[in-house]
Order: C-alpha cells, then structure tokens, then sequence
C-alpha cells in the first residue's frame, strides 16, 4: 500500500489534493507527505471556517487520524476527502474575514420601507397604561434616536423591553429605574462602547437576557460580570476583540452568542460559565479553544444530542459521497 501512495506523488514529491465540503470542492496543493492531518485541517480553518477540533477529514471510507502524517493515512496525489464538520460549536457562515462582518441589516432601507423615517413614537395614555399592565414594552423597528420617556415612566412596571432595529445610540442611567427589567432586546442600533451605563444596567439584578447584536461594540467592560442573574447574552455582529475575564462570574449563563466578531482568544475563565447549554463563537478569529471548555459538562451533554444527530447525518452524506465516486 505505501508503494502506491509513492508512486501517486507528483514529480517534485509533493502531493495535491480535493476537499469536499457543503457542496463544493477546495483543491490544496502542494502538501509535503510528511505532513500531518493536523497540518491540513489547520490549511482548511480560514478556506471552511470550521476550527480543526470541528473537523472529521474521512478518505477511502477511513477517519484521518491527526497525528498520522499524508503517507502514514495513505493520501495520494489525486486523493479525495470528504470534510464532516461538527455543528454549532465550531461551524461558521463563512470564512474567516479580518474584516469580520458587523451590521448585514440596513435600517436605511427600512425606513424607505415605512415611507417617513420616524425619530419619535406617539404614546398615548391608553397604550401607556397597556405597557404597565402588562410590563411588555415593544418599539422594534420604530427608526427611533431615543429610548422614549415613556418607557422611563413605566418604572417597576417593565418587564421585557424590545426596542431592537431602531437607530438608538445610548443606553443612559435611566435604565436603571427599570428595577423588575428581566428582559432587554437592543440589537440593531448605533451602540457605542461608552454609551451604555453599565453601572445602571448592571443595577438590574433580573435581568436574565440582554441582546446587543449588531452594534458598533469593540469592547465589554469588567462591569460586565456584575450580571450575574443573565441566563442568555447575545452581542454577534459586533466588532469585539476578546471577552472579559469577568465572564467567568457568570455562572447562570446558559446561551451565549458572540459569533462574527474580531474574537482571537478566549478567556481561560469561560470554563467557570458552568450553565453554559449553547455556545456559538463561529466567524471570528479564533485558531483554539481553551481547555477549560471540558468543564462546561451542560455542553457536553447537548453536544452528545448533536452528536447522535450528526451520525445520522454522516451516514446519508456517505452514501452520497460514495454515489458520487
């Protein structure tokens, strides 16, 4: 068998080989027989966006081993290889980009949609008192510059606030007069790093979700771990660079979304996130994960569901993939 992948070499001793993945087919070239399955799958990160601990690289019907080199797993020149990616956890949208992907939505377009931009809402005393009685606050997609008075009159009333796809750019100290806020959707708007009061939101000692996509963030203060009653955090399609070691203090956290960012690192401390369910750090810039994901057992378990539905998956693409030789 180790004569055939000799002679499958090109005439410089190098092998290339096809890749397929999600449909298509990535041609990598001139790889050293020497090399390792661990070297390919680090080539195939930025053309796939799947991180190598996501990658299953399957030729001949066999799962490539990453300590082997090429010569050792018998890829030969010419050689086909079929990518499984693991689901969620690892798998992106895309390649990674330096310039990561921050704000896919126009909210230009939709105000030519409503056919008069709206800087301001009309709140009757009827709709007011609605907004007390019932502690729901809705004000997506009103094109609004502000967060309304009347939101601010609702106090203790307000529950859940949805104020996402507006063009608000602060978050002011007035939040923190919404003592019994549980819920807080702000994605799609002109948010700045310094214009959240974070010392007022951290006030809100109920607050169990907090969407902030598709701002303008770049940065999370250490106020941030002060949340310490958040089950879910959503901040994708920002402009993040890393996450607070205070994140660590979130123990509660179960939903955590930070995907299209500029993440590189993550913090050793997200090991302490132990409600952690669902994770997704895809489409940043992100070579590996630390070790202390092994303690986020919570994953682990919905991994082990993912898993099961992976092999069922695997089995269909098989056939295909055999079909197709």
């Amino acid at each position: 068998m180790e004569s055939s992948v000799t002679g499958g070499e090109d005439s410089g001793g190098n092998i290339s080989l096809s890749v397929k993945f999600s449909g298509r087919t990535i041609p990598i070239t001139n790889l050293s027989p020497d090399s390792t399955i661990k070297d390919l799958k680090s080539l195939l990160q930025p053309l796939t966006n799947v991180l190598p601990r996501g990658q299953k690289l399957i030729c001949k019907g066999k799962l490539l081993v990453d300590g082997m080199t090429l010569k050792e797993s018998e890829v030969a020149n010419g050689s086909r290889i079929m990518l499984m990616a693991s689901q969620g956890l690892h798998q992106g949208d895309g390649p990674i980009l330096k310039q990561a992907p921050t704000r896919p939505i126009s909210r230009a377009n939709n105000a030519n949609t409503l056919g008069k931009e709206k800087t301001e809402v009309s709140v009757d005393k009827n709709r007011l008192d609605r907004w007390k009685a019932t502690g729901v606050i809705g004000l997506r997609d009103y094109n609004l510059r502000a967060i309304p008075d009347e939101v601010w009159a609702c106090g203790a009333s307000a529950r859940v606030i949805e104020l996402s796809n507006n063009a608000i750019p602060v978050v002011p100290a007035k939040i923190g007069c919404l003592s019994s806020l549980q819920k807080l959707f702000l994605s799609a708007n002109d948010i700045l790093d310094n214009s959240i009061n974070w010392e007022a939101l951290v006030s809100l000692k109920l607050l169990t979700v907090l969407s902030l996509d598709q701002n303008h963030l770049t940065t999370l203060p250490p106020a941030f771990g002060l949340l310490t009653s958040l089950r879910q955090f959503h901040v994708a399609n920002n402009k993040l660079s890393s996450l607070p070691n205070e994140i660590g203090l979130l123990t509660k956290l179960e939903v955590l979304k930070v995907n299209n960012n500029r993440i590189s690192t993550m913090p050793t401390c997200i090991g302490d996130c132990i409600g952690l369910i669902e994770i997704d750090v895809s489409s940043n810039l992100l070579s590996e994960l630390p070790e202390t994901f092994g303690n986020l057992h919570n994953l682990k378990r919905e991994r082990e569901r993912e898993r099961e539905r992976e092999r069922e998956r695997e089995r269909e693409s098989f056939l295909c993939f055999d079909m197709e030789l």
